[in-house]
């Protein structure tokens, strides 16, 4: 049984959470993780959704403003021991959930093209590829999807 809750990046948590996904970025991105990371920071993140299962933070994701209509997910990530059991498409639908409430009409997001399952997670969800958007233009690294809510 999995609790979805709806926090912000002050929760220890998503914190911690947080901490396993850079590692883990880090390692799968080398040499470009430097330029990812700048993008990634939490401190400002106001819409988060937790997963716990059986009391345990087992993942997260976020969204944050990326224009009057638009949100752009960041910080989805799914423990490795929980994966492949539906926590992140619910993750997903639940910040997807939260995004409309608050007035956004369009869901964007970035992910490295070398992240597979990943990419499947957001195609079974309804996302489309789209053109790299700001600063993943050009990028050969990223593959960018949006979904109209």
């Amino acid at each position: 049984m999995i609790k979805l809750i709806r926090t912000d990046a002050s929760h220890l948590d998503f914190q911690h959470l947080v901490k396993h996904l850079d590692v883990y970025l880090a390692k799968m991105d080398g040499d470009a993780h430097a330029f990812y990371d700048q993008f990634n920071k939490i401190e400002n993140l106001t819409e988060v959704v937790l997963c716990y299962k059986n009391e345990k933070p087992v993942a997260c994701g976020a969204f944050k403003s990326f224009d009057k209509d638009t949100a752009e997910i960041k910080r989805m990530y799914v423990d490795p021991n929980s994966r492949g059991e539906g926590v992140a498409s619910a993750i997903l639908k639940e910040l997807e959930k939260w995004a409309v409430e608050l007035g956004f009409k369009t869901v964007i997001l970035e992910t490295g093209s070398k992240y597979e399952d990943a990419i499947a997670l957001y195609l079974k969800n309804g996302y489309k590829k789209f053109p790299n958007y700001g600063q993943y233009q050009g990028s050969d690294l990223s593959v960018c999807f949006n979904k109209v809510l």
